[in-house]
């Protein structure tokens, strides 16, 4: 047995050398296939560099033109004014809300002005000047949060433990969210303030919403009746606990054994009354906040303004999008003459 240990040492070692030599091509073959992918895109980054260089002047006569001719016809389109208003729907409204937007909105796509004049109130000449409505949600992750609260509070004790509030929020519906947005572009910058009265009346006036909003208001009264006649129960207990305890105290006085039990009961009665005042009271100012939140179908944060605002910035301007769309077809066009040059030099080649 010890023979045969000397004969198989140098064959391990020789195993072991063979891997290392492996190894080391691979790794020598990854670096190299690396090196040639770096060298290829230098290749390139250099080859669009001599295309700049050779093309440089032609690409500034292009950019140039297209700022003129954009600056032009920035100067002679009508101007466009946006106009934004915020608002908080209730009774279930906001679907109602962003059907009439996306009417208004298909009625001026179609320049169907008469129409739209008709709904809006307004004369032919002020639609016309209309181009675009939009209505959107504006909601942004605390008020998404406190929504999932009420969301719960709303739920029983087993329902309450089975929502998850990331799926909750990965899943919100915009038109769960409180706050609205409605915007208005048009030419005419005084048209949005004409055109709210006729947008909200075509929610306040809508008989299932009024039903609703009769039915809050008559539960938020019986609420509140509720809660001050507990308010009003609770004060008579809490005087009738001090005329009782006066009584003991007059007692004790007059040398009367007053058991310590009775009197920690008491205590713990008065307590208790205590802590259901403070929630009646929070009852209560938690329902007057709902009466002013639900005072109207739709609340209106923040009106249109009375005069729009003009829309600004690179894409809504062609002294930028002229220039760059002529850039790019320019390097589209020189490119496709570079390759149609090259090929026709290989294709002569022996």
């Amino acid at each position: 047995m010890n023979k045969n240990l000397p004969q198989q040492q140098p064959s391990e070692e020789v195993d072991l050398g063979h891997l290392f030599k492996l190894i080391g091509k691979v790794f020598d073959r990854f670096f190299r296939f690396i090196g040639r992918i770096f060298t290829g895109i230098f290749g390139v980054i250099l080859l669009f560099l001599f295309f700049i260089q050779k093309h440089f002047l032609k690409f500034v006569i292009v950019v140039v033109t297209g700022v003129i001719i954009g600056a032009i016809i920035d100067i002679k389109k009508e101007p466009e004014y946006i106009s934004t208003m915020v608002i908080e729907p209730n009774f279930n409204s906001v679907q109602q809300l962003y059907n009439n937007i996306a009417f208004y909105n298909d009625l001026a796509k179609a320049k169907d002005f008469s129409s739209l004049s008709d709904a809006l109130n307004i004369t032919d000449e002020e639609a016309l000047s209309i181009k675009k409505f939009d209505v959107e949600s504006y909601s942004d992750e605390n008020q998404k949060i406190l929504l999932f609260d009420q969301f719960v509070r709303s739920l029983d004790t087993t329902t309450q433990k089975a929502i998850d509030m990331k799926a909750y929020l990965e899943n919100f519906n915009s038109l769960d969210a409180r706050f609205h947005t409605i915007s208005v572009i048009a030419s005419d910058n005084t048209v949005a303030k004409k055109i709210q009265p006729a947008i909200i009346s075509s929610i306040s006036n809508n008989s299932y919403f009024n039903l609703r909003k009769d039915i809050s208001d008559s539960n938020i009264k019986l609420q509140d009746s509720l809660y001050k006649k507990q308010i009003a129960e609770i004060d008579s207990l809490q005087l009738l606990y001090k005329r009782v305890m006066l009584k003991e105290a007059e007692r004790a006085v007059q040398g009367t054994n007053i058991s310590l039990g009775e009197q920690g009961t008491q205590n713990n009665k008065e307590l208790s009354l205590i802590n259901k005042m403070e929630e009646l009271k929070l009852g209560l100012v938690e329902l007057n906040e709902e009466r002013g939140n639900k005072s109207s179908i739709l609340n209106v944060i923040s009106d249109f303004p009375r005069k729009g605002v003009r829309e600004k910035g690179l894409l809504k301007s062609y002294k930028f999008l002229v220039p760059s769309l002529f850039l790019i077809l320019a390097v589209l066009v020189l490119l496709m003459l570079s390759l149609n040059r090259y090929l026709k030099y290989h294709s002569k080649r022996p």
